[in-house]
């Protein structure tokens, strides 16, 4: 849009906010070796003598203590691609800046102190490597892909990798965490929008569900409670190995492949169960059974360091049986017959029958993770979500679907449309809260580019003469 800035930094915004939000099921960005490469081994910045300690092929430029090499672009368009992002207006300077802009985050992270949690980092990175051994089949495969001797050679570079990228996220908030918008900076904003430029909101659904679970019996519960105590005691009084038995037992995906290692500290992103259990062990102990939202466990402490431990778990996960399942989808056919004969509303049966705890005390309405307001973008849904309610009209009854929880249990539910908001333009009074994000949006890029001129004029930068003619959004040939 017009009224927005529209300079190369926003594009390449975009792309650092891509780069930095890998998770499981995000395809993995190797697009930076910052500081870890062989050829020139995490060496140090000499303000003085830079220029001698970094005549290497292939540093294309450096910023503070960490270097960015020409391999680095090449990598990123390729990631790019993966991701179905069009690289044909994506200019090999324009990818250069963003890699410097990362770059300075990342360091100024560290001048500031700013400490991350090497247990999360560990975590995040079980879960990337569990994924692509999913996609690609084995841990050999991985390796090879990414062109390493090993796994543990990848490993090593991917920590990196998330540690930098994870040290750049949170020097990017630290700029901008206590910048805000006053109503009437949000007014103004809007007012200078030309009209022509108005942004427009499309089709906007307020959604609510019915969730009925099958009864998970007491005797499946105490079946895997049993199995469990079964084979702590083997592991506690015969000395087996407790990481054979995750191995051969666990019912968490991905758990073999890595023995159900867990690096972990008190703000690690686990249940808070888990986490409780796992820090009353002393290293060696294993636990007794204990119950989270995901199953049962078992847990073995295997190294305590300070404030951080290595755990391996057991999961099991009990399982229900044909005839509660059945009795499961007796009862929401029967609710809904009742919604659609009048005999109910579908709040009040969420509010009564639901088992879905998050939504049931609000007559069943969906909230919008993105947005955390109940309002859900028709073109922006999640697929399988949109597919639900498309074609519904306001206050009809969906058909009951089948679902999975986490765990891969069975379940059932219905949906309705509550509410549903055309696409318009933007209307000041209706759609307040929205252009006020834009306007927030604008404020945050504006401390952002404010914060990189003025961190790039006391930062060492050294650009490669091969880059020195672009023209870039930022003053990285600082002339």
């Amino acid at each position: 849009m017009k009224f927005i800035n529209n300079k190369p930094a926003i594009a390449l915004l975009i792309l650092f906010f891509l780069s930095i939000s890998i998770s499981a099921q995000d395809t993995l960005i190797i697009d930076e070796t910052s500081n870890i490469d062989a050829q020139v081994d995490s060496v140090k910045i000499d303000t003085v003598q830079t220029q001698k300690r970094f005549k290497v092929d292939g540093v294309i430029g450096v910023v503070g203590d960490y270097i960015v090499l020409e391999s680095d672009i090449d990598k990123t368009y390729l990631e790019l691609q993966q991701q179905s992002i069009s690289i044909d207006e994506i200019s090999r300077c324009e990818l250069l800046g963003k890699l410097l802009e990362d770059k300075l985050y990342a360091h100024h992270a560290i001048q500031d102190s700013i400490v991350v949690s090497e247990a999360e980092i560990n975590s995040r990175l079980d879960q990337q490597i569990d994924y692509m051994i999913s996609q690609l089949g084995s841990e050999e495969k991985v390796f090879q892909y990414y062109r390493k001797n090993s796994m543990a050679e990848l490993r090593r570079e991917l920590f990196e990798i998330n540690k930098a990228n994870q040290l750049a996220a949170m020097m990017q908030e630290k700029v901008y965490e206590n910048v805000e918008v006053t109503p009437e900076e949000v007014r103004t904003f809007f007012h200078n929008i030309p009209k022509e430029d108005l942004p427009v909101f499309g089709t906007e659904l307020e959604v609510a569900q019915i969730v009925i679970e099958p009864e998970l019996t007491a005797e499946a519960k105490q079946r895997v409670i049993d199995e469990l105590n079964e084979h702590r005691r083997d592991v506690v009084e015969n000395g087996s190995s407790f990481t054979t038995k995750v191995v051969l037992y666990s019912d968490e995906p991905g758990a073999a492949s890595r023995g159900g290692l867990i690096s972990l500290n008190r703000n690690s992103p686990f249940v808070k169960e888990f986490k409780d259990v796992a820090f009353a062990l002393r290293e060696g102990e294993v636990s007794e059974p204990f119950e989270t939202e995901f199953g049962f466990h078992i847990v073995y402490v295997e190294k305590v360091r300070g404030q951080e431990r290595d755990v391996r778990h057991v999961l099991k996960i009990p399982r229900v049986n044909e005839a509660t399942i059945q009795k499961a989808r007796e009862k929401i056919d029967n609710l809904r017959e009742k919604i659609v004969n009048g005999e109910l509303s579908f709040a009040e049966a969420a509010r009564s029958e639901s088992d879905e705890k998050e939504t049931r005390n609000n007559g069943g309405q969906l909230v919008n993770p993105v947005t955390s307001d109940t309002r859900f973008e028709l073109t922006k849904m999640e697929p399988s979500l949109s597919a639900q309610v498309y074609n519904l009209k306001d206050g009809e009854v969906s058909p009951v679907y089948v679902d999975e929880d986490r765990t891969g249990r069975k379940r059932f539910k219905i949906l309705t449309v509550t509410n549903r908001f055309e696409e318009h333009q933007a209307d000041f009074s209706k759609d307040y809260e929205k252009i006020k994000e834009l306007a927030l949006n604008e404020k945050r890029i504006k401390a952002i580019e404010d914060w990189q001129e003025a961190k790039i004029n006391e930062t060492y930068v050294n650009i490669s003469e091969d880059y020195s003619h672009c023209n870039f959004a930022s003053n990285w040939l600082q002339k």
